[in-house]
């Protein structure tokens, strides 16, 4: 029964931002929404920025669970895309607000774990010093984050599956060397 009730005050929050700026959203406007009281809002989150960051952690866990591993770095990216696109408004309403960093700290997060799953894919049993493999996870998880934050800051007004397909198409093969010439022979 909890979970289901933080559940569905989680999916009228995210129902909420899809119509309107998360400043323009009380808890009042939630609890209706859900059908639940003040208090049992309360008793789950302590306020909405605790709510939004929950959701959106929430998110992330959902997204990683539905991608455990990764096979391209197309794909690492279509599946932050697709999450972002499926949400649209709510994402910039989110993005657009003063609480910007919780959303970049799921796309952090996001970036992290399909980045990290892809590069250990690739790396196919070959031996890398550690902080050679993690300084090239920090690289792709960069580039990443800047792709997606640029696309963000445009409104997410660009088709920007067509600009990640051509960026993966120009530098398919470079992490592939990047193990390579960091290989512990």
């Amino acid at each position: 029964m909890a979970n289901f009730t933080k559940k569905a005050i989680r999916d009228s929050f995210l129902k909420l931002l899809e119509e309107r700026p998360i400043s323009r959203i009380t808890v009042k406007d939630i609890v209706a929404d859900c059908g639940v009281n003040r208090n049992t809002f309360y008793y789950y989150f302590e306020s909405i920025p605790e709510l939004l960051e929950d959701t959106v952690m929430e998110d992330a866990r959902e997204l990683i669970r539905m991608y455990p591993s990764v096979e391209s770095l197309e794909d690492c990216l279509d599946a932050v895309v697709n999450s972002a696109l499926a949400k649209k408004r709510a994402v910039l309403h989110i993005y657009n607000s003063a609480n910007r960093e919780i959303y970049e700290q799921y796309l952090w997060k996001v970036c992290r774990h399909t980045i990290g799953g892809y590069v250990n894919t690739v790396l196919k049993g070959r031996k890398v010093s550690e902080s050679d493999l993690q300084l090239i996870v920090q690289y792709l998880e960069c580039v990443g984050f800047g792709l997606v934050s640029g696309w963000l800051a445009t409104g997410m007004t660009e088709d920007i599956r067509g600009s990640l397909k051509r960026i993966c198409e120009i530098k398919k093969g470079m992490v592939e060397e990047m193990i390579s010439r960091c290989e512990v022979k």
